[in-house]
Parts: structure tokens; C-alpha cells; sequence
């Protein structure tokens, strides 16, 4: 997962992209880059780590320009700890293109084969998105005769990467001298919204991973960009669109709702904050059958995910609902921390049970997902450590059985806790008393009502092994699960899912996130 913005304005958008990559910290805090365009001349920074640390005052000052785009990264594929695949990607030809991506391609093996060996194009690092960008600028420069491009011709070429990308992508470029581009899969599976702002000299146009980002930055939201449509918006602020997919169709990963986007986004006209009360309505339902007369003293959040979900389950159920534990704001995320033994310490320095709300009491935790349950496992054994009589643990996600290929970095197979177990099973494992989880139609369910009724369908693989992209095989999970057990990319595979120890919707100040 990755967040991408990019703004077309009248005046600087250095400090506008900034403060937008601020906003989208929680979506990857493992680098974090900036291009401005100030007609052909490109300016980049780039750098690993938070955008707090990677940008000072004379790498903004550099930034020159009124076009720009950011990215923060969350590695899926490549490797965390190279530097060489932080985003945006530059290609020089044509007219010079720099590119950034939330999402990951199913098919980038095959992709940097032809672009090696039928496209003479030269991919050097093992990032799915400097693919992307290269076949990008390939179907472009195909297209181009001259020094003059205009909307058609960008279109025509964003039409003929969807004939040869698979998977999940949402996109952000700046084609240097021209304009921003923007584009989303057919299957609309990572989010992207299209924001605009008026002033005297004309008007501004903005794209974002989230609507929250349009929303701090001052930019009345417009739309969410459909699935398989392109944006195109000149240098001086014309916009056009055009869809560029014969067949989309609306699927979005419903792992947004579950836990990465920012409570307060509104992602495919779906409250992302209501989505997680309707979770919290449905995971009632199943807690009242599975619960014996609801022998719960007090519902008490995992933080900082699962709160909304928690708050409406307690309402429902007609039970307290507490805030129990407190959190160190300052220490990194867990999903993404190598190493169990670095796992364990780092969940117990960020997260510290306040007694008094578990002594002698029935507690309900309440989860967004389980994945490897280590986290999980951590945190039951910490709230029998001060005195809590039984331990529930509710999640408000089904049971994650399998590998998700469109952007998420689950762990393999053999690492997930509800792989080959059942409830009882996970329970005994993890030290808690029960443990219940969502069902999918509830999750489902939940969704769609928040949309109200608009959106039925969503990208559910790593609960039901579905992959809507039709490309996902057998032999390609164990080819991911290959790589990710190499010892050259255990920073990028070693996460845990089930670490929500930080907040999503924090101030700047605090968003030391994913």
C-alpha cells in the first residue's frame, strides 16, 4: 500500500505536496519522494523514511514549480531497504515522464521481460512500478510524432497499458512540458479522488489516494476517478477525461475499510468511518450467538483501527465501552518491524493496558483483522498480565486465509494464524478465551450499506482466495511466498497486519505511521 498525490495549481505546490504526503503518512512510512515540473525542467527529492525526515527547507526550496506529485511508499514488491525504488520514477523519453503508483502488478515479471527484450527498455531496480512508468512512456512515445502531444494521444496510451498490466494500480505522472496524467485499474481495486479549487488566475486541479488529503489542502472533492478512466489535466489547468477500458468494473479492495484509509476518507462514495460502524453493527450479531448470555463485562478497541467498530458493537450490545489501553505515539508501526523478537518488544513499548478497566472483569478486545496473531497473542497475555478475568477477542475482519497480490503485504500461507485452524483452534493459540470473527457476507454487508446499496461487489482475496484479475495462480503465490522468505527481502516481508498500535487519524505532529 502507498499513497500518491499530485497537483496542478497557479502558485508553488511544493508545501501543497508536502503537507498532502503528511496527510497520506499512515499509507507507507518507508520512503517517501517529490518531482515538481516547472515546464521541461523536472526537480526531484527523494529518501527513505518518514516525509518529516526526508524533506528539510533546502530540499523544499528546490522544488520549484506550479505541477507536482508525491509518493509515499510501503513496499510490496522489491526491496524495503533500497532507496533506488523510492517513487516517483523518471524515464527521459518521451519529453521526460516521471510516475508514481499505489498497487502492485501481477503480471510485472512479464512485464520486464518485454520491456527487455521487445521494448528495449532497461528496468533496473525489481520495483513493479518502474515497469509500470516504462511501459507508460513506451505506449506513449509509440503515439507521438514531434514535440507536440495532446489529450488524445495520452489517452490512447494509457488505453494500451490496461490491455498489457494486470493488477492493481492507481497512478499519478507528469509528462514534463505538458501536464499531470492520472489513471486507475478497471477494477478501481486502490482509491483515487479527484479534487478542485478555484481562484482568481484560474482553476486548480488535485488527485490523492484519499479524499482526506483534498479536504486539508482546501480542495472541494469532485469525484472518485472510475475504474479504467484517465485524467489528464494540461500545465495551464484544462481538464479532460476519458474512459479508457472497454469493460470496467467496480471492485474495490475492502481491506481500505478494514483497516488502511483514514477514518475521516470517503473512498467510492463509502464513508469510511460509517463502513466500520456498520462492521461493528454486524460483528454484534455474531458476538450475541456465540457469546453465552453475553458473559462480557466491558468492550474495550484495540486501537486505533477497530474503535469505530468497537463503539457500535458495545451500543448494540448494550454493554460499557471502555478505552484501555495507551499508546507511546512515538515508536514506529509493528507491521512493518523485522523480526518477531522485534515484534514482541516493539508492541509492548508502544502499547501499556490500563489496569483498572480489565481487573476481574469479562473483556471483549476488539480487532480490525488477525493475521499472523503474534500482536494478538501479545496483547491477550498482556491484559491477563493485569488481572482480567476472561478474554474475548473479536475481529471485525473474517479470518485472512490467503496472500493479497493487489497491494497489500500479507504474510505467506504458512504464517497465517487461520490457515489450517478454526476459531477454537486460533483461540488455544493465541491464550484468549474465544475468538470471533466476522463473517465475509457480514463484511460485505456492512460495506454496501455505508454506500448505500450503490457498491455490492469488492476485492475480498485474502479472505476467500478470489483474485478478480484472473491471473492468480498456484505456482505465482508460491513463486511471492519464494521471494518473500529471501533473506535480501526480509524488511519488506516481515509485517503484521494485526499491529494497529498507531493512529490513523492523528495530528501531523503525531504521524509517525505506516
Amino acid at each position: 500500500m502507498c499513497g500518491i498525490v499530485g497537483v496542478v495549481a497557479k502558485t508553488p505546490v511544493n508545501q501543497m505536496l508536502y503537507d498532502g504526503l503528511l496527510v497520506l503518512q499512515h499509507r507507507g512510512q518507508d520512503a517517501a519522494g517529490i518531482v515538481t515540473a516547472e515546464q521541461q525542467v523536472l526537480h526531484m527529492h527523494k529518501g527513505q523514511g518518514l516525509v518529516r525526515d526526508v524533506f528539510r527547507t533546502r530540499n523544499m526550496r528546490s522544488l520549484m514549480g506550479n505541477v507536482g506529485i508525491g509518493h509515499v511508499r510501503y513496499p510490496t514488491a522489491g526491496s524495503a531497504s533500497s532507496l533506488a525504488e523510492a517513487q516517483p520514477f523518471y524515464v527521459n523519453s518521451p519529453f521526460g515522464i516521471v510516475l508514481a503508483h499505489n498497487g502492485n502488478l501481477t503480471n510485472d515479471k512479464q512485464l520486464k521481460e518485454d520491456m527487455y527484450r521487445t521494448d528495449l527498455r532497461h528496468i533496473n531496480t525489481n520495483s513493479d512500478s518502474e515497469a509500470l512508468c516504462n511501459v507508460f512512456a513506451h505506449e506513449l512515445s509509440r503515439r507521438v510524432s514531434g514535440p507536440q502531444l495532446d489529450a488524445d494521444t495520452v489517452f490512447d496510451a494509457i488505453t494500451a497499458v490496461h490491455k498489457r498490466v494486470k493488477g492493481a494500480y492507481a497512478v499519478v505522472a507528469i509528462i514534463a512540458g505538458f501536464g499531470m496524467v492520472a489513471f486507475r485499474d478497471p477494477h478501481g481495486i486502490r482509491p483515487l479522488s479527484l479534487g478542485c479549487h478555484e481562484t482568481p488566475e484560474g482553476m486548480e486541479y488535485i488527485v490523492a489516494s484519499e479524499s482526506v488529503a483534498l479536504d486539508v489542502l482546501g480542495f472541494k472533492f469532485m469525484r472518485d476517478v472510475a475504474p479504467g478512466e484517465a485524467i489528464y489535466v494540461t500545465f495551464d489547468g484544462e481538464l479532460s477525461s476519458r474512459q479508457c477500458h472497454p469493460n470496467p468494473v467496480l471492485v474495490p479492495c475492502i481491506f481500505e475499510h478494514v483497516y488502511f484509509a483514514r477514518p475521516d476518507s470517503v473512498i467510492d462514495g463509502i464513508s469510511v468511518h460509517e463502513s466500520r460502524l456498520k462492521m461493528g453493527e454486524q460483528l454484534a450479531d455474531k458476538v450475541r450467538k456465540l457469546v453465552p448470555a453475553l458473559d462480557i463485562d466491558v468492550v474495550i478497541p484495540i486501537p486505533d483501527t477497530s474503535r469505530d467498530a468497537a463503539l457500535q458493537l458495545a451500543d448494540a450490545l448494550g454493554l460499557p465501552y471502555r478505552e484501555g489501553f495507551m499508546k507511546n505515539r512515538y515508536i514506529g508501526r509493528t507491521f512493518i518491524m523485522p523480526g518477531q523478537a522485534s515484534r514482541k518488544k516493539s508492541v509492548r513499548q508502544k502499547l501499556n493496558p490500563i489496569a483498572v478497566e480489565f481487573r476481574g472483569k469479562n473483556v471483549l478486545l476488539v480487532d480490525d483483522s488477525i493475521v499472523r496473531g503474534t500482536t494478538s497473542k501479545e496483547i491477550v497475555q498482556m491484559v491477563r498480565d493485569v488481572g482480567a478475568n476472561k478474554v474475548y477477542l473479536a475481529s471485525a475482519a473474517p479470518p485472512v486465509k490467503y496472500p493479497h497480490v493487489y497491494g497489500i503485504d500479507m504474510p505467506t500461507r504458512a504464517e497465517l494464524i487461520a490457515t489450517d485452524r478454526d476459531a477454537v483452534q486460533i483461540a488455544q493459540e493465541i491464550g484468549a478465551d474465544a475468538v470471533i470473527y466476522q463473517e465475509l457476507d457480514a463484511l460485505i454487508q456492512a460495506c454496501t450499506d455505508a454506500s448505500g446499496g450503490k457498491i455490492t461487489a469488492f476485492e475480498t482475496s485474502c479472505f476467500d482466495g478470489k483474485y478478480i484479475t484472473g491471473d492468480i495462480t498456484d505456482a505465482y503465490l508460491d513463486e511471492l511466498e519464494a521471494k518473500r522468505i529471501s533473506p535480501l527481502s526480509t524488511k519488506a516481508a516481515d509485517g503484521d497486519a494485526d499491529s494497529r498500535i498507531l493512529d490513523m487519524n492523528i495530528g501531523v505532529a503525531e504521524q509517525n505511521l505506516i
